[in-house]
């Protein structure tokens, strides 16, 4: 029985990762997410249902478009499959429940995100605004976290972040990072309480300039280069959701 429910959460994350794709394409050109139906972004030829079938279709079709031959972009596959394996750790955390569910929907949320802002280094407000509240009613309701740790969350991020935004700009005269990234950690806070975000500020500034560094190291860039926070604070609250408790318990 096990077995079948990992198959059926698996085909069900690779289905909303095909949903997120569009997300990822359409929100920053403010495109309706409904109509029109999946085309090819390059001859915008609509895609037949049988070209869009979740990861099995673009391999079956190499990657590339039915109609013009044309690469499709990794990204595709990657956020299909990559949704599909953040939906069996959700199911592996919390069993079929419906935290289990709110966890996959923010998991989803933080993909979109994270592709929206490496891609356009931009955080939608669509996303964001009404992620606070709604990810803040979903922890107090559905994840069992307390109202003030929560609440506290969204003013702790949100007040942490933009101040060291605002002494960052101040010291080096360089933009560190956008509204976006200081509301982000708001969103974070909602949903994983205000005792989360030393772990996912301090994990997402490590793997960030780790990954800043080895960018301008192969690059040839400066320290102006521009590597967006999203992804990493991100990163740090997806860590920090399925092993953050067990990894901080690690230290006396």
């Amino acid at each position: 029985m096990v077995f079948w429910w990992v198959i059926v959460v698996f085909i069900l994350g690779a289905v909303v990762g095909s949903f997120l794709n569009v997300c990822i394409y359409r929100l920053p050109r403010e495109e309706s997410l409904v109509s029109p139906a999946s085309r090819c972004p390059r001859c915008r030829h609509a895609i037949a249902w049988y070209d869009n079938i979740p990861l099995f279709s673009y391999i079956l079709l190499r990657g590339r478009c039915r109609s013009c031959g044309e690469p499709i972009g990794a990204r595709y596959f990657l956020v299909e499959a990559l949704t599909a394996v953040m939906a069996l750790f959700t199911y592996g955390q919390f069993g079929i429940t419906l935290a289990c569910l709110a966890a996959f929907l923010f998991v989803a949320t933080l993909i979109v995100i994270t592709f929206i802002d490496i891609e356009h280094q931009i955080i939608p407000h669509e996303i964001i605004l009404p992620g606070i509240p709604f990810f803040l009613l979903t922890a107090v309701f559905v994840m069992g976290v307390p109202f003030l740790d929560a609440f506290l969350g969204i003013m702790v991020g949100i007040g942490t972040l933009y101040l060291v935004a605002v002494y960052y700009e101040q010291l080096t005269g360089i933009e560190g990072m956008g509204g976006g990234d200081v509301n982000l950690m708001g969103m974070l806070g909602a949903f994983l309480g205000w005792k989360s975000l030393l772990f996912i500020l301090m994990t997402g500034a490590f793997t960030g300039a780790v990954v800043g560094i080895v960018m301008m190291i192969n690059k040839g860039k400066t320290m102006k280069y521009a590597v967006p926070f999203g992804p990493f604070l991100s990163l740090g609250a997806v860590i920090y959701l399925f092993w953050g408790r067990a990894i901080i318990n690690l230290f006396p």
